[in-house]
């Protein structure tokens, strides 16, 4: 994930779109502490990031609490189609 934001960062980008497929399971097991890791890295870069896809599957309160409060946030957005990613980007 360093390199990619490396990258983006070098090529003058300050926003991306990641389709919630690309990440792996332990992403979304809020216990592994891997989506808080990987959304500071955005943070810390100045990265304003969407994750598109379907959430439906994430139930529990946790995680529409995490989704919820990103949501109010400027940084990450969990959204549910590339069109809404671009319009809140």
């Amino acid at each position: 994930m360093i390199d990619l934001l490396g990258e983006i960062s070098f090529a003058g980008c300050n926003r991306v779109i990641i389709h919630s497929e690309s990440f792996s399971p332990e992403f979304f097991d809020l216990r592994t502490g891997v989506a808080g890791d990987i959304l500071q890295k955005f943070s810390n870069y100045r990265m304003k990031l969407a994750i598109v896809g379907d959430f439906s599957h994430l139930t529990s309160k946790s995680w529409r609490d995490f989704i919820r409060e990103s949501n109010r946030g400027r940084s990450v957005n969990f959204l549910s189609s590339v069109e809404e990613a671009v319009s809140v980007l």
